[in-house]
């Protein structure tokens, strides 16, 4: 069995997740700004909580140094914080720009920071989005943020190669959470998501799940440097 960490964890995408992997018998540190989680982890004794501050380096530093202490050795780091922002350059605040590229590129960064400082023969899984690598209206703030997080991670993986630190990216479209409702929760917009999609939907946090599991698998371990959409065919097909 194995040990991972998962950033962002009372997300909709983290705790189903953190179910899965239990399910699996994985020790699951999960981590989540203020630790609001509340519903009792499915297998208490294969979870630890913890809060972290992900864009602080020294919150994050802390929380890898915790899963050491608890679980020891760390086969995976899973970084599912961020946010969505959905406006055009000219309508966004200087204070959503930052708090975007603070959430999505600066977590991912803290995360980079404290595995190479602490950790090796492990896995790093990151979340980009198909909005990185294809032109979609509105999301100048998230797409930048994004494509840094692709950057930081091809560097990541050249960087900390030699202490088999592997980095990978998720890219995903639309998936059904709750951070997407303001999407999700409108059916005409949510009709128009689908059609944009070349399999006729978006996604679910089961569709990431399976690959997120392949890549921090510590047998898979030479894979590294890539960038995986996840999307539906939208970034590859028309």
């Amino acid at each position: 069995m194995s040990n991972y960490i998962i950033i962002g964890a009372s997300g909709g995408i983290g705790s189903q997740l953190t179910e899965y992997l239990q399910g699996k018998g994985h020790s699951v540190l999960i981590a989540q700004h203020n630790n609001p989680i509340n519903e009792e982890p499915l297998v208490q004794s294969l979870t630890h909580i913890s809060s972290v501050e992900a864009t602080d380096f020294g919150s994050v530093e802390d929380l890898i140094n915790y899963g050491i202490e608890n679980l020891g050795d760390i086969d995976g780091v899973i970084n599912l914080a961020g946010s969505i922002l959905l406006k055009p350059a000219h309508r966004t605040s200087n204070e959503e720009y930052e708090f975007t590229i603070n959430q999505n590129l600066k977590t991912s960064f803290s995360v980079v920071r404290s595995t190479g400082l602490l950790l090796e023969n492990a896995s790093v899984v990151l979340i980009s989005s198909a909005a990185a690598s294809i032109g979609l209206k509105n999301h100048e703030a998230i797409a930048a943020a994004k494509a840094g997080v692709e950057g930081l991670a091809r560097s990541a993986a050249a960087t900390y190669a030699k202490k088999n630190l592997r980095f990978n990216v998720i890219a995903p479209s639309l998936i059904d959470t709750p951070l997407a409702a303001g999407i999700t929760s409108s059916p005409l917009a949510l009709k128009a998501s689908e059609k944009m999609h070349p399999l006729g939907r978006i996604g679910t946090p089961q569709d990431l799940i399976k690959m997120i599991e392949l890549l921090i698998d510590k047998e898979n371990n030479w894979i590294t440097g890539n960038v995986f959409p996840i999307d539906g065919g939208i970034s590859k097909i028309k």
